[in-house]
């Protein structure tokens, strides 16, 4: 072999053993940078999963977004102090088992028994059920020296086990929707155990509410769950100077409370009252029965559905919309006078005074809630008219606030399950009999309790339907406003009713009260202005009503309006929808005096 022969043999094993160091250094750099950039679907680094082997960790705050009152009082988002037992091998001597078995009001063999059995740390849950045991803060610093026991600061989400805010609506694990949003913006590092808003402003506002990360507690144990002298409690958060997010609502915390209790005296099963403020059409109150848990939804049961927004059978209410067509087409004048004899002949209708009204003005009629008067009204009218009429006052469509970007696919609509309602069915040909039945808010006619306090609104402003809002801004964790949601109208496609419409009727509504079917409001604290409705359905198989009162007050200068719905009475049950409504606005005179 020649000596340039073994020179390249040399060289290209040089070369080799270089190839194969720099492989070597490159394996060992992929994965030590791999360990310190790779994301699991936890959003945790290798290396901090590796850490989060050795340490049994729990959830205190999963940093999600908070909502407030319109005064900037929570509406979610207190922290209490909650007992947590985390796993060990060996547990502490009798003697500590049984002082907190003593704190937690168990017997020691409980206590023992669950704590020797769990494979993951433990909120000690309250006797009543899923909420979390809640002790005093200074009890903290007097366990802090029992292995695996801790008294740690939780953010307990919502304030009450049970409220009539279904607008608000609740958070659960949807992991089929955390898998969605994979393929949108800083998505990837979502956990699949996130909580989301899967009902209510939860839902509508859940892009804005995710945070940027969880509070946790850890406590470090070693491969055999026992725990490593020196390193106790390790607590971790996301700090964020912008995140996580306030959004700030319109509703007021304390006439929402005080309305809630309401209900509960009047025992009122089921219905919804909407508070509109007058000015702007924002959601001042909103509650709906039955009430529902939050924290523990059963969705088959279904109380978590806000029959605020839901759209029911109006009766009477509905009037003021053959009223308003009636005017605008100029098939009859505020004093043309009727004839009531309590019987509609043509289609078996009945006025609901015995013996009829007598010769009666449309202006009467209106107070006295005639019945054959809006019958005839209800066939001299056309269909198109009447359909134009209520969309004009903002029926038969959703109205709730949306961003002005919905029709290009961007949708943020605030109020969730929102129902538009019905004037006429699809299919149905409205023939007489359809819209004499039609013309009382009954056949197939469904309008929302928003939809009749929002019509209220359209009156006060001479025909100008309002967008309301839940929302109206939201505020970085610096108290910088990020986004401001400003108050829009919810235009009908087919115009508006003249000013001097809303002016008459307007004014129908105080003589309602002062003449007319809402006399028992003359007590109230504030002079007051409505319109009553009683309308036939069937609950069960039985016969039943429902219960309306709509209405503003003051009537001489308007604050609030106010749609009061009282489901499925027993026909001929006293109107408790008249006597909610005037509690309702007493109560907001009272608060008046309070801000």
């Amino acid at each position: 072999m020649t000596l340039l022969r073994k020179r390249r043999i040399f060289y290209i094993l040089i070369g080799f053993m270089l190839m194969l160091l720099i492989y070597a250094v490159r394996m060992v750099w992929i994965q030590i940078a791999s360990a310190n950039k790779a994301i699991s679907a936890s959003g945790m680094t290798m290396n901090e999963l590796a850490v989060r082997q050795r340490e049994e960790g729990i959830e205190l705050d999963p940093g999600r977004g908070q909502f407030l009152d319109r005064h900037g009082e929570p509406l979610t988002g207190k922290t209490v102090w909650v007992p947590v037992l985390f796993p060990l091998k060996h547990l502490p001597d009798t003697s500590q088992i049984h002082g907190v078995a003593d704190l937690l009001g168990v017997t020691a063999a409980e206590l023992e028994g669950k704590w020797s059995r769990l494979q993951y740390p433990f909120i000690w849950k309250s006797p009543e059920g899923q909420a979390p045991l809640v002790l005093a803060e200074h009890e903290a610093e007097r366990w802090s020296q029992v292995s695996g026991f801790r008294i740690l600061p939780y953010m307990q989400r919502y304030l009450e086990d049970k409220s009539g805010k279904q607008w608000l609506g609740y958070v659960s694990q949807r992991p089929d929707y955390i898998r969605s949003l994979y393929g949108q913006t800083n998505s990837r590092g979502l956990p699949l155990s996130l909580q989301v808003g899967a009902s209510g402003l939860e839902r509508t506002f859940d892009q804005f509410l995710r945070g940027v990360g969880s509070t946790r507690a850890a406590y470090t144990v070693d491969g055999q769950k026992r725990p490593i002298s020196g390193l106790g409690m390790r607590l971790t958060t996301a700090n964020d100077r912008y995140y996580p997010l306030s959004v700030r609502t319109t509703v007021d915390r304390t006439i929402q409370q005080h309305l809630e209790d309401l209900t509960e005296q009047m025992g009122i099963r089921e219905g919804a009252i909407v508070v509109l403020d007058a000015a702007q059409g924002d959601v001042v109150a909103m509650v709906s029965r039955p009430f529902f848990n939050p924290r523990q939804i059963d969705l088959e049961q279904g109380s978590w559905s806000n029959h605020a927004v839901k759209a029911a059978v109006p009766g009477s209410i509905f009037k003021t919309v053959i009223a308003a067509a009636a005017l605008e087409e100029g098939v009859a004048s505020p004093g043309e006078k009727f004839h009531c004899t309590g019987h509609y002949g043509k289609y078996g209708l009945s006025c609901w005074k015995e013996g009829g009204h007598g010769m009666i003005t449309l202006k009467e009629a209106f107070a006295q809630s005639c019945n054959i008067v809006f019958a005839e009204l209800g066939e001299r009218l056309t269909a198109d008219s009447i359909g134009r009429t209520a969309d004009k006052l903002g029926l038969g469509r959703m109205v709730g606030w949306q961003s002005p970007s919905f029709r290009e696919g961007l949708a943020l609509r605030q109020i969730d399950q929102e129902e538009a309602g019905v004037v006429f069915a699809k299919g149905v040909s409205p023939d007489g009999g359809t819209r004499a039945q039609t013309a009382l808010g009954q056949r197939d006619v469904l309008v929302s309790p928003l939809q009749a306090a929002n019509l209220v609104v359209t009156l006060l402003h001479d025909g100008k339907v309002a967008a309301p809002r839940l929302v109206q801004d939201i505020y970085f964790k610096n108290g910088v406003r990020m986004l401001e949601l400003p108050p829009q109208s919810a235009p009908s496609q087919y115009g508006a009713i003249s000013p001097a419409t809303a002016r008459i009727l307007r004014g129908w509504m105080k003589e309602v009260v002062s003449h007319g079917t809402g006399q028992a409001l003359q007590n109230a604290q504030w002079h007051l202005a409505g319109k009553s409705g009683t309308a036939q359905t069937v609950s069960a198989g039985r016969p039943a009503n429902h219960q309306w009162f709509i209405g503003y007050g003051p009537a001489k200068q308007p604050r609030y309006t106010v749609a009061v719905l009282v489901e499925n009475r027993s026909p001929g049950a006293p109107h408790q929808a008249t006597e909610l409504f005037r509690r309702v606005m007493d109560l907001l005179a009272a608060r008046i005096h309070e801000i």
